[in-house]
């Protein structure tokens, strides 16, 4: 199949691939800038992206919103002229700052789902934007409101469907009605989206399960003009998290693979492990609050998000939670970036 280039209005990516944002720290300016110089979207993840600062315990908005510049900044170095962007939670506290930060340091294109991006065009300046929905409703939505209020629309749309990685947007049922039981097809749902994104004359990408090339050339020859791709980019050189964190999904059996419900209230998909093996137990991992998502309640969640993800990305492994999508266990070795690149170019 011949792959066309994916444009977005001034922007042209020469493979059709987005690399997914992935936090806490997976994703970051050297996975990002290694996508966009290899010619697709590298996007950096801003969840919480400030954790390497000393002082984030204390100060956590703070140093993530002075992280966002200084990722974007260093992923430009390596991009080489290449696409940059960021992905930013709605959940998010302070979530109209953290796009400001990310505007200001010249980013290219905002993605932005974990909730319905109705502000976004206020305050996105020249970047791009992208909503992420899950429905052909949430777009519909979207679309209306912005097209009312900001007289705009959007310049991409990421379909997520129920095999990605970390939080997801469906309820538990759905997912193992998609996933588990099939007794659904989300196939339909994405053609839904498609249709209704043609008529504005937007591209879209889809994500969620992809990982190899007849993955996309499925969904392109449905419509999209590109696909979303996370899990694959985890075990490469290039991929800011931790050595050990690359070895679990290197490590990871088709059976490791589950489906928890997040302390924010939201369904997710991680490897398991010690920690959700304690979690299930009932021990209790909360010690102090570091300001992430608007649906957590710190006085009775049973252990910070943020927290567990820092320790995972770093290697500790058994405090963890190791976000990933549903393909992880294909993962078998490290590779690179250029690499991936090539067989979806």
């Amino acid at each position: 199949m011949n792959i066309n280039e994916l444009k977005i209005g001034s922007l042209t990516a020469r493979v059709p691939v987005i690399q997914g944002g992935m936090g806490v720290g997976v994703s970051l300016s050297g996975l990002a800038g290694a996508v966009a110089a290899a010619g697709g979207i590298g996007v950096i993840s801003t969840a919480q992206i400030g954790y390497r600062d000393a002082d984030f315990d204390r100060n956590p908005i703070a140093c993530n919103l002075k992280a966002i510049g200084e990722e974007i900044r260093k992923a430009r170095a390596i991009a080489d002229g290449g696409i940059i962007g960021v992905n930013i939670m709605v959940a998010t506290k302070h979530y109209e700052e953290y796009v400001k930060a990310a505007v200001e340091a010249g980013v290219d294109i905002i993605i932005s789902g974990a909730g319905l991006p109705m502000t976004l065009p206020s305050v996105s300046g020249d970047a791009m934007i992208a909503p992420i929905v899950s429905s052909k409703k949430s777009l519909a939505v979207i679309s209306k409101y912005w097209s009312k209020k900001y007289d705009r629309k959007p310049d991409l749309v990421v379909i997520e469907g129920p095999k990605a990685g970390g939080h997801l947007g469906f309820q538990l049922e759905e997912i193992e009605a998609y996933t588990v039981a099939e007794t659904k097809d989300y196939d339909e749902e994405i053609k839904a989206i498609i249709a209704l994104a043609d008529e504005m004359e937007v591209p879209v990408a889809v994500a969620g399960g992809i990982y190899e090339r007849a993955d996309m050339e499925h969904y392109l020859e449905m419509g999209a003009k590109a696909v979303q791709i996370a899990t694959r980019f985890v075990t490469t050189r290039e991929c800011d998290a931790s050595e050990a964190y690359k070895q679990a999904y290197i490590d990871a059996k088709k059976e490791d693979i589950v489906l928890v419900k997040s302390p924010v209230g939201m369904p997710g998909r991680a490897i398991h492990n010690a920690f959700l093996d304690k979690v299930a137990q009932g021990e209790r991992f909360m010690r102090g609050c570091r300001q992430c998502i608007s649906t957590c309640k710190p006085e009775t969640t049973p252990y910070c998000i943020t927290e567990a993800l820092v320790n995972a990305v770093k290697g500790n492994l058994d405090e963890g939670l190791i976000f990933c999508g549903s393909n992880a266990c294909r993962a078998d070795k490290i590779e690179t970036v250029a690499d991936i690149m090539e067989e979806f170019s």
